[in-house]
């Protein structure tokens, strides 16, 4: 029985301390006066009474009441209800301060004008909101109508009430005042009360609110209501702690907050708090709570909160629910004949049936919570852990925030240890959680059954608080209406307290008689109900799952049969098939089977493959994962071991250390646990099998399973069962028992995780580096600095001061990690003090210990032979290059390309490889074999110059064989090649930071002599060279360098007068100011335009101009005609241009050549001025002619801003006088300069017939082309100015693309201008068409260099990605068509393109774009390619090079980062791009070029690889200053780098690798390739590799054949070869392995002639005659064939050297069906393997053909076809007809037995001789044949025969 009410207070206002206009209130009266023992008076109750504050009043209020929660430290919940009402303030009205008695009646008395409230509050333990209610309402209304009762017994009776504990009996009292009440007590204590406040808060709040506040709260959120009523924040705050159920709320939790205590809202904790609305105002600044207006219907959640919300679907079913109780009409809401309203259930059930919502939630989130429970102790109380890991990794949601949240919180604490026992009262939620789960699951689609569910639950819920449907009567009386309004009513009485002590006394001691109705608690065993499901319906791909286990099942019994290849073979499947649950599980179970009595010893190989699986399966134990596999295999570790030596002996737990699950504490916790309960339920068991002998007789009779399947929980019921019935003896005994069961497993713990944390080797300690922080104390420095000593002075037994100190650091961390975790666990197991303080003295022991005996393991370990890790390959070196590093062993994983894993096309699984990583001074190299033992005995080869570096990346990589995560590097490369390594255990961090220092050293070398084209092999001593200039190097500088120069040449010598110069400033300053520069120099041009002679040169000067002469520039203009530099007066024709040598000495502009062709006109000295407007000096001058048109192309640098205006403004116009603009004298220079340039080209083209000037149609530009370069906005934006030029170019335009078209274009038709300037847009700004001067400016959008470095880098992750991409939308098409690469090529190009027509048709053009030497470049060498076919050449093209690429200035070392200081501004390929662009054109054109592609990627290749002298360095002027300009001959000590033009003539000359078999030129005009990019192919240069000797464009120099000679052997037998070589595309490189034909040819005459002992014969002078004899004597039928006279290869001759080409194709016949060969295998061949090319009708190889029955297989008719017998592909093909160009079908000579005559046979063709039948016979089959006569057939037998004989 509890006391109904445990004080009763009046409080009252409080007039002695009014304060700072803040009232107060303090407590008048309270009964009982002394406190009772079990419940303390509650403190601080009169703030409590008036939450908003003490405050007089004006007018009589109604009497309010509400109730407050208060809560005590023992958490105990005290209700407080007050109910207050107002009563004049006697000491505060206008009267005059006597006392007047309320009896005299006088007319003298006032009405009161001021009011104080006062409250009458019962403070209880129950919460009967109701009954207390009545109870101060009838003290109230016994006072206020002064009833005749005493207040003194009133209150007595009140305070003496006892009320029955819950069990749903009722208890009628009165309190004496003519009242009757009834208490009615729940049904279940532990289900909440709610009478209709939870429907009202969905009333005032909505669906989705209140089920965000639900989230708020179990996810501990701050909650706090705010509303006009304290009664309705009371329900609202009762109504969410009810949803929690079967949580309980264990924050701060206080309905109603008083104003005084509003700081409480800043606190830490999570609450839920209600407040009056009048604090509306000070709550809002508050951060981090969630605000519920009760009123307004809204709640707002800070943008600082993440909700997590419930996971779905129940959310989604919560929400369904909810809306089919609340709003029932919903559904039907759109019928055309709606049900007479569905009305709402009654507020109390519909409260009950929201209620019966939350609680179906809940047990399904819980749904077999008691499956994870962990019993660790039964008696004398139970402790019980709940497994969370197992329970979210069961159920699928280990990801899910929520449910984390809310198992970590104190609400679910709570709920374990008060629901965990397995024996205790059980109540609604048990039973639903254990046997209704699966019930919901079925009805979740079924919206009438939920609700009948629901409504079920729901009548249990009201029937909890409404127990007995008929309600006893009830009657309290009420005050009469309005009396609270009269005006005369006497204050509160007092209550006498000594009457009021007696009555209470008496009361208590009837009581006490009465016999006490307490109810046993019901106990039983809680239902256990099923185990944990999954919540999702997983539609997860269901992995074979069988048959994955059954590989692992083989691996394992492979292992321990000893059978290693089949282990081998299968291991790495079985390694990937335990990337699945089931598979790990099955794991642990197969290896358990192999250990007998706790151990099984292993052989070497056996116990690393194990180790190798037990990686692998950790591995994956992530942090979340659920913790069993890894509990699993704890005992394994220390259970598999092998013997090292005598008395030594290695267990596998020393080799799966590195697992962040070893230090995860809360997984050694757990793994306890589980075993501590298995122990104590193993306990248990055995006593009671003890009891029950006589039972195990009868054992046998059982069925086998039913002993065994009592759980620790069944066990733990019937134990808590018998409890109370056992002695005092037997109990302490079973507790002891307990006790020490636990400590034994403490103790196991702690020599387990001594085993897995203390490492190996203890100066390496790897897991306390790599461990979760917080887990682990990190060591202190020792470790570091001593590995770095051990590993790299392998000296690993150095007695160093620090090995002692660091041990104990390490033994340290591990001795507090292992304490705190027995601290924990036995603290909460109950293990005794002195047990816990004999484990902690024998932990640091123990450590000790096992470092010791660690210790002689580790170094026997170290002395076994290493497990048989592939030989490491040392790779072939070039000549010069040496080893930096020596191979570090290492893993090279796959990227993202497919092609080497057997990806899509199949093929062998040459990655992951194992073997070394090299550091040469010339590149970086891979050599290794592949793991997969299959592939056989390859070598894999991946390399790629230092210099061609362009990202190095530290990557923490998965070794893939040893599954544990290593150290790894990633290296890209420009030259399109990307190696990815995990680094072997032996290559400790210190090596591989080496190694990546002395790659950095050799990436940006000192100076360019340190590169590998200067350093390869050089003995002598290093010479200090200048550094690299920057770019305004001072002539002083420079000319010392010139001097030195010149002393180690010993070639050039330099006048007196030079040298004394050289204290002024730069050249081009003196040049300009000083007078006498021209006594000194004469080369500047005299008026009269004489040439200097090459008298007046000074001798000084006559070296190095000799020297220019012999560069490319002077040999191309030369053969150009541009120009000579002789000065002999007479010249036959006057000639418009002119040779300077004015930039000789790079005084002029740094970045150009020595030797330039300006306008005969122009003296040299205005040179230097002109050139100020340009950017970087680079004045517009020639670069190549177009002779048949006579235009000229001409090249320069961006305008500078200052003489835009000017330039354009004609000369002979009216407003040439010089306007502000023309000032500066430069660009009155440039002007002339312009005008003189102008004069020069349009006489130039005069002279060469084209009158510019007359009126003729508009250039013939193909049509489209110029509307395209308009019309794409990228290349123009300026409308006005380029619908001129557009118009004026494009006369075929359609009239109808310009607005005042007709004008245009009369106007513009009328000419074309002489020079065409392409610049810049910027350039344009005040630039008008004038059309007095015949130049007209094009503007031209580009690519800027940021968009090109941009584009590469994303072409690179396209061609060479690191990883294969996670999104499968990701393709490498997408990727290549994001990388923005094509549109830039397809810009330069078109601008190519259009600028040649424009200068085929009779105009020249200036490009002046960018700084002049990226764009620019690109643009006119490939104007230079289309329109010349002399540059299409080999010779030609290396001429085209030198001259625009190296001499006009491409800055070579800063576009590919070669140096230091352009280290961090990312690679440009300029170069790439303009090859790139050569290949397209190569591949429309095939046969314009004499190089073939190889030849492209050979220079793609190189210019980045530093391997050739000849890209290196930025400009002509700084290969002059670094003395690499001129190839001195005569110094031998000079350094002397490799020309890559020589190397390419050395090896052309050799053998025909660079040059394209179809070439035969016949382009007069210019190249006009389809430059759209849906025409442009991808490189194959980009995405092809050779894993098997590394790139193909590094052979060595020095080496007599290029082609491998790996296949001598097979020129041996002259017999039938048929060796087939497997041809892998990324593996082997196709065109050496697989040669097309003629390459064939030329290698088996050059065996031939070895063989003979003659000279070989140059391959070239051959391939000229072969090429020779046709074009003499042509045949009638080839005529036809080749329209173009390209040179046929003849049938003729090609038998004459060799019988059988060695090709050896992937299949036996190589015909015309056979198109195997084409690009399918990745490799564009070359001569497009020359059958195909020129497989016609009329094929060269036919020795003989004519027509022949052949009869089809058994019972098929005789068919004719046309037969071909060819000698040279020794084969008898077949056709439809004559006439037929693909072959049916052959029969290979090689298989031919004998040809014999035969007799007819059936179905023959009729009218046929006895004689034309003959039988093919081959070893698969024999053929029927029939020719039209007896001849013919015996002519094909003798023609057959003798083939046969001859082969």
């Amino acid at each position: 029985m509890a006391r109904l009410a445990d004080y009763f207070i009046v409080v009252g206002y409080d007039h002695e301390k009014p304060g700072s206009g803040e009232g107060l209130g303090k407590i008048i009266q309270r009964f009982p006066q002394k406190d009772w023992d079990d419940t303390p008076f509650p403190q601080g109750i009169e703030l409590f009474c008036q939450p908003s504050g003490w405050q007089l009043s004006k007018e009589r209020k109604q009497p309010t009441y509400f109730v407050v929660v208060l809560t005590d430290i023992d958490s105990d919940r005290h209700y407080c209800s007050c109910l207050t009402f107002y009563e004049a303030e006697i000491n505060l009205q206008g009267t005059k301060k006597e006392e007047i008695d309320g009896e005299e009646v006088s007319g003298l008395i006032q009405p009161a004008e001021v009011f104080a409230p006062k409250s009458l509050v019962l403070v209880s333990r129950l919460d009967y909101p109701e009954i207390f209610r009545a109870c101060l309402g009838l003290i109230y209304t016994v006072y206020v109508d002064s009833l005749n009762v005493s207040l003194e017994s009133l209150v007595a009776n009140l305070c003496a009430c006892l009320v029955p504990a819950s069990g749903g009996s009722q208890k009628l009292f009165s309190l004496g005042a003519g009242d009757r009440q009834l208490i009615q007590t729940p049904l279940y204590d532990s289900l909440p009360i709610t009478g209709t406040s939870v429907a009202l808060l969905f009333q005032q709040l909505g669906i989705q609110n209140v089920l965000n506040l639900f989230c708020a709260v179990l996810t501990e959120n701050k909650v706090l209501f705010h509303s006009a009523s304290f009664q309705r924040l009371s329900d609202a705050c009762r109504a969410l702690e009810s949803l929690m159920f079967p949580l309980k709320y264990s924050y701060p939790y206080i309905p109603i907050l008083p104003a005084q205590l509003l700081e409480v809202l800043s606190s830490p904790t999570p609450f839920i708090i209600g407040v009056h609305s009048i604090f509306k105002s000070d709550i809002h600044e508050l951060l981090d709570v969630i605000i519920a207006d009760l009123d307004g219907g809204t709640i707002k959640i800070p943008e600082c909160i993440h909700l997590s919300s419930l996971p779905e679907p129940l959310l989604h079913q919560t929400q369904a629910a909810l809306s089919l109780i609340l709003h029932p009409d919903l559904e039907v809401a759109d019928h055309a004949f709606p049900p007479p309203r569905t009305a709402l259930s009654h507020s109390k059930m519909l409260d009950k049936e929201v209620r019966a919502v939350f609680l179906r939630l809940f047990a399904q989130l819980f749904q077999g919570y008691r499956s994870c429970l962990q019993l660790i102790r039964i008696h004398a109380e139970p402790v019980i852990h709940f497994h969370k890991t197992a329970f979210l990794g069961q159920r699928g949601l280990v990801e899910n925030d929520f449910l984390t949240k809310v198992l970590n919180g104190m609400a679910f604490a709570g709920f374990v240890s008060e629901r965990g026992p397995p024996y205790r009262s059980c109540d609604l939620f048990d039973e639903l959680v254990a046997f209704e789960v699966e019930r919901i699951k079925a009805d979740e689609n079924n919206p009438l059954k939920i609700i009948k569910h629901i409504r079920e639950l729901a009548e249990q819920l009201f029937k909890n608080e409404n127990p007995n449907p008929h309600m006893a009567f009830q009657k309290v009386p009420r005050p009469t209406e309005g009396s609270h309004l009269r005006v005369h009513i006497l204050p509160f009485p007092k209550i006498n307290e000594t009457r009021v002590q007696e009555l209470i006394q008496e009361n208590l001691f009837k009581n006490q008689n009465a016999p006490p109705a307490t109810r046993v608690e019901k106990k039983c065993v809680v239902p256990a109900g099923p185990p944990v499901v999954s919540i999702m319906d997983k539609v997860t791909t269901v992995f074979n799952s069988a048959q994955r286990l059954e590989v692992v099942r083989n691996c394992i019994s492979f292992i321990f049969e000893n059978k290693t290849l089949e282990t081998e073979k299968t291991l790495p499947a079985a390694l990937r098939a335990l990337k699945g649950k089931a598979a790990r599980q099955c794991l642990t179970d197969e290896l358990g089977l192999h250990v007998q009595q706790n151990r099984a010893i292993l052989d070497h190989q056996q116990f690393d493959y194990i180790i190798r699986m037990m990686n692998c399966t950790l591995q994956d134990c992530s942090s979340l994962e659920e913790y069993n596999i890894a509990a699993a295999l704890l005992p394994l570790t220390s259970a598999f071991y092998r013997k090292l030596a005598p008395g030594v002996s290695q267990f596998a737990y020393t080799c799966v250390q590195d697992h962040p699950i070893w230090t995860n504490q809360q997984f050694w916790e757990t793994t306890f646990y589980n075993a501590v309960q298995e122990q104590v339920r193993s306990l248990y068991l055995s006593a009671k099998e003890d009891n029950h002998t006589s039972h195990l007789k009868q054992k046998d009779k059982l069925p086998n399973g039913q002993r065994h399947e009592k759980t620790a929980m069944d066990l733990a019921a019937e134990q808590l069962r018998l409890w109370p019935t056992l002695s005092k003896l037997t109990q302490q005994e079973l507790v002891q028992h307990e006790e020490s069961t636990v400590f034994s497993q403490a103790i196991h713990f702690a020599n387990l995780m001594v085993n897995l944390l203390v490492p190996l080797d203890t100066s390496k300690n790897k897991l306390l580096r790599a461990s979760a922080p917080g887990d682990w104390e990190s060591g202190s420095n020792s470790i570091v600095t001593n590995s770095i000593a051990g590993s790299v002075a392998e000296s690993y037994d150095t007695e160093s001061g620090f090995e002692d100190s660091e041990n104990n650091d390490i033994a340290n961390s591990i001795v507090r990690f292992i304490t705190r975790f027995i601290d924990k666990v036995c603290t909460e197991s109950g293990v005794t003090q002195d047990h816990i303080k004999s484990l902690h003295c024998m932990i640091p022991g123990i450590v000790a210990m096992h470092i010791e005996t660690l210790e002689a393991v580790h170094r026997e370990s170290r002395r076994l032979p290493p497990i048989q890790k592939p030989k490491i390959l040392r790779p072939a070196l070039l000549p010069g290059e040496e080893m930096v590093c020596e191979g570090l062993r290492v893993l090279l994983d796959p990227d993202g390309r497919e092609e080497a894993t057997g990806g899509l096309l199949g093929g062998p699984q040459l990655l992951p490889a194992e073997g070394a990583l090299f550091l040469t001074t010339y590149r970086i190299l891979f050599r290794g074999t592949p793991h997969d033992q299959l592939v056989g005995e390859q070598t894999v080869v991946r390399s790629f110059p230092i210099a061609s570096i362009t990202k190095e990346k530290k990557i923490t990589m998965q070794n893939q064989l040893q599954q544990n995560m290593q150290e790894g590097l990633q290296i890209t490369s420009a030259s399109f090649q990307l190696i990815k390594v995990a680094f072997d255990e032996e290559v400790s961090p210190e090596v591989v930071e080496i190694f990546k220092k002395q790659l950095m050293k050799f990436r940006y070398p000192q100076s360019i002599f340190s590169t590998f084209a200067f350093a390869a092999g050089q003995t002598t001593p290093q010479i200090i060279l200048p550094k690299q200039k920057e770019k305004n190097t001072s002539f002083r500088t420079f000319s010392k360098t010139i001097v030195k120069g010149a002393k180690r040449a010993g070639k050039m010598t330099i006048g007196r007068q030079y040298l004394l110069k050289k204290r002024t400033g730069t050249i081009v300053e003196e040049r300009v100011n000083r007078p006498g520069w021209n006594e000194d120099d004469d080369i500047s041009v005299s008026d009269d335009s004489e040439l200097p002679t090459s008298t007046t040169l000074k001798a000084s000067e006559k070296s190095t101009m000799e020297q220019l002469v012999e560069k490319a520039c002077f040999r191309d203009y030369q053969r150009l005609g541009l120009g000579t530099i002789s000065g002999s007066s007479s010249r036959s024709k006057p000639e418009y241009f002119r040779i300077t040598a004015s930039n000789r000495l790079y005084s002029l502009c740094r970045s150009y050549p020595g030797l330039l062709v300006i306008p005969q006109a122009v003296q040299d000295s205005s040179l230097p001025r002109v050139a100020r407007c340009y950017r970087h000096n680079r004045l517009p001058v020639v670069c190549w002619k177009n002779s048949r048109s006579g235009t000229l192309l001409l090249r320069s640098g961006g305008f500078h801003g200052k003489g835009v205006v000017g330039l354009f403004k004609s000369q002979n116009s009216p407003q040439a006088a010089p306007t502000s603009s023309l000032e500066s004298s430069s660009s009155i220079e440039q002007e002339k300069y312009l005008q003189a340039l102008l004069n020069a080209v349009s006489v130039h083209q005069k002279l060469r017939g084209n009158n510019t000037l007359t009126v003729r149609p508009a250039l013939a530009l193909s049509p489209g082309v110029w509307a395209s370069l308009r019309s794409s906005t990228r290349l123009i934006s300026s409308p006005t100015s380029f619908i001129d030029v557009g118009a004026r170019l494009a006369g075929k335009d359609h009239p109808a693309s310009f607005t005042n078209s007709t004008y245009l274009q009369n106007q513009l038709l009328k000419r074309q201008a002489a020079l065409y300037i392409f610049g810049e847009k910027s350039q344009l700004r005040s630039f008008k068409v004038e059309f007095a001067l015949n130049c007209e400016f094009v503007p031209v959008e580009f690519h800027e260099i940021r968009q090109v470095k941009a584009s590469f880098k994303k072409l690179m992750r396209a061609c060479v990605p690191s990883t294969i991409p996670t999104d499968s939308e990701v393709t490498f098409l997408k990727a290549l068509g994001d990388s923005e690469w094509f549109p830039q090529l397809h810009r330069i190009m078109q601008l190519a393109v259009v600028i040649s027509e424009v200068l085929e048709n009779g105009s020249s053009v200036l490009v002046c774009l960018e700084e002049g030497w990226d764009i620019t470049t690109q643009v006119v060498s490939l104007v230079q390619l289309l329109s010349d076919p002399f540059y299409r050449t080999l010779e030609g093209f290396r001429m085209l090079v030198e001259k625009e690429w190296l001499s006009f200035g491409h800055k070579f070392s800063q576009r590919s980062t070669l140096t230091l200081n352009c280290q961090g501004s990312g690679f440009a390929p300029i170069f790439l791009q303009f090859l790139d662009c050569v290949h397209q054109v190569h591949n429309q054109y095939p046969t314009e070029f004499e190089f073939n592609l190889y030849y492209l990627k050979f220079l793609a290749f190189h210019y980045v690889s530093n391997r050739f002298k000849t890209f290196l360095l930025d400009s002509d002027y700084e290969r002059l200053e670094h003395g690499t300009l001129f190839d001195d001959k005569g110094d031998k000590h000079a350094k002397k780098g490799i020309c890559i033009w020589e190397c390419i003539d050395r090896m052309h000359k050799r053998s025909p690798i660079f040059f394209n078999y179809l070439y035969s030129p016949v382009e007069i005009e210019a190249l006009k390739p389809n430059v759209n990019v849906s025409s442009l192919k991808k490189w194959d240069y980009y995405i092809e590799e050779t894993l098997s000797a590394g790139p193909s464009y590094d052979w060595m120099m020095l080496a007599p054949k290029h082609f491998p000679s790996e296949e001598s052997d097979l020129s041996g037998g002259a017999g039938p070869q048929s060796q087939r070589r497997t041809v892998w595309p990324c593996y082997d490189e196709v065109c050496c392995i697989q040669p097309d034909a003629l390459t064939s040819l030329f290698t088996e005459i050059e065996k031939l002639e070895h063989k003979l002992n003659q000279t070989p014969e140059k391959w070239h002078q051959l391939w000229e005659k072969v090429t020779a004899d046709l074009k003499e004597e042509p045949r009638i039928d080839h005529a036809q064939r080749y329209p173009l006279g390209s040179p046929g290869i003849m049938s003729t001759n090609i038998p004459s050297y060799q019988k059988r080409p060695r090709l050896h194709l992937p299949e036996s016949s190589v015909g015309d069906e056979n198109s195997s060969i084409s690009p399918s295998n990745g490799v564009e061949r070359r001569a497009a393997t020359l059958y195909s090319q020129y497989t016609s009708k009329n094929e060269e190889n036919r020795s003989f053909e004519g027509t022949l029955y052949k009869r089809g297989a058994l019972l098929k008719g005789w068919k004719p076809r046309w037969f071909v017998l060819d000698v040279t592909k020794h084969q008898l093909r077949y056709y439809d007809s004559g006439e037929d160009t693909s072959c049916k079908g052959h029969i290979d000579l090689a298989e031919v037995e004998m040809v014999i005559p035969a007799s007819p046979s059936m179905g023959a063709p009729k009218h046929t001789s006895d004689k034309a039948f003959f039988d093919l016979k081959t070893s698969k089959r024999v053929y029927n044949f029939c020719a039209q006569d007896g001849p013919s057939a015996q002519q094909w037998i003798d023609r057959i025969q003798s083939c046969i004989s001859d082969a």
